[in-house]
């Protein structure tokens, strides 16, 4: 099933608005596409190295800063652009966004003197300390009624391995870092996103690695919850500075990604209307105090039928561009909210999109339900969304894309080559 051919690109450029991204991956071009498809504008992407997905681009242009660059080379990278873009003779402000958790947290710890240069959509230190936090995070959901797996949290405070209690979560059991950003600081062999755990001799190898490699923070072990990665819902937002919730939408995942660095990653869904798991996100996100944008991990536990809220990510999410493709551009709540200072409606996505990463041939062979398989078909005839190809760029680019399915095609064949009833 071929990419439907990307509408035609209309917008103007809109002198007043400008955008600066810090990182370079798909969900940073997806980022740079909507301000460039409702703006009209050519976004900065500041990054270590101009891989693939901002590279050739031309909707933006990149400061490299070399894979060596520390996080303080970073901030003084930002601060120089954002002197020259004030510098220039009736110079915007620009918005400045990131989309990884180490890379919004650093932004957060230099917020005083970015905040001078740039609009920030940021969480307060102590929001953004509570939600980027698994176990905080758990804790949150419960005083509001929202449900989450069961969990215990492994201290590694200190270097010193935690006492690891006797479970009752069942086996195999899930494993994860607390804080992806202070898992980042980290390197051991078999490092993963995700742990899927069979036993406790499987738990207690892992804590010893942990506390061999310098890990100094905490590890949450969760139930597994059964299904799939059609059993996962992806759920994006914008709050605005006054605590509106200004877009709201959400996906159905079809398949996530299964290299061990980005397992969880949607790498297939589709868009859909999710009014109980929407209720929830918008209550904890008022509950919680938060503001800027947010993308919630949820799995519909089969045993219940309840989704199970796994995280909130500080951030919009890699895969964003499901929304803008179904006609929620994410550009408008933040422009509309630090720009243009107004009130907004909520938006929220208006069309059923299919956006993936993927080629069909390869998605389909991992869609096991024959009824959803058929449903999932006819939402891709009818519009299928490749967040980097956009109509607008060159052969390299197009060449780019077709390269990178190819890609998907060999990853998934090394590290998933069939399905499996729990996704792992």
């Amino acid at each position: 099933m071929p990419d439907t051919p990307p509408r035609p690109y209309t917008a103007v450029s809109t002198p007043e608005v400008d955008l600066v991204l810090l990182g370079g991956d798909i969900g940073i071009y997806a980022l740079a596409r909507a301000f460039h498809e409702k703006y009209g504008i050519t976004s900065t992407v500041v990054t270590r190295k101009v891989a693939g997905p901002v590279a050739d681009s031309s909707i933006l242009t990149t400061v490299e800063l070399g894979m060596a660059a520390s996080e303080e080379d970073m901030i003084a990278a930002l601060l120089q652009v954002g002197r020259d873009k004030a510098a220039r003779p009736g110079g915007t402000r620009p918005v400045l966004l990131a989309n990884a958790d180490f890379l919004v947290a650093l932004l957060a710890a230099h917020r005083d003197e970015l905040g001078e240069l740039f609009h920030l959509p940021l969480l307060d230190d102590d929001v953004l300390e509570a939600v980027a936090d698994k176990a905080t995070f758990s804790q949150m959901c419960s005083e509001i009624g929202v449900a989450t797996p069961r969990t215990v949290v492994l201290d590694f405070e200190g270097g010193t391995a935690p006492e690891v209690p006797e479970l009752d979560l069942g086996w195999p059991v899930v494993a994860k870092a607390s804080r992806s950003s202070a898992y980042n600081a980290v390197s051991f062999p078999g490092k993963r996103k995700v742990f899927e755990i069979a036993d406790r001799a499987q738990l207690l190898d892992l804590v010893g690695r942990l506390t061999e490699a310098g890990y100094h923070d905490r590890f949450v072990v969760q139930e597994m919850i059964p299904g799939d990665d059609t059993a996962m819902l992806s759920v994006t937002a914008y709050v605005d500075t006054q605590g509106r919730v200004t877009l709201l939408g959400g996906a159905q995942v079809l398949l996530e990604e299964h290299t061990p660095g980005a397992l969880g990653n949607p790498a297939a869904m589709f868009t859909t209307d999710l009014p109980e798991v929407f209720e929830q996100s918008v209550r904890f996100l008022h509950h919680s105090g938060y503001r800027g944008y947010a993308n919630f991990d949820v799995k519909i536990d089969p045993r219940d039928g309840v989704g199970k809220f796994f995280e909130v990510n500080p951030r919009i999410g890699r895969n964003n561009y499901y929304m803008t493709a179904a006609g929620a551009n994410v550009a408008l709540p933040v422009v509309a909210d630090l720009v243009e200072q107004r009130e907004m409606e909520r938006l929220v996505p208006r069309e059923e999109i299919l956006y993936s990463i993927v080629p069909w041939p390869l998605l389909r062979r991992y869609i096991i339900d024959p009824d959803l398989r058929t449903r999932v078909r006819e939402i891709g005839k009818r519009r299928t969304v490749h967040p980097l190809a956009y109509g607008v760029e060159g052969a390299r680019r197009r060449f780019y894309v077709l390269a990178a399915k190819m890609n998907q095609v060999k990853k998934f064949l090394q590290h998933y080559p069939r399905p499996s009833a729990d996704g792992f």
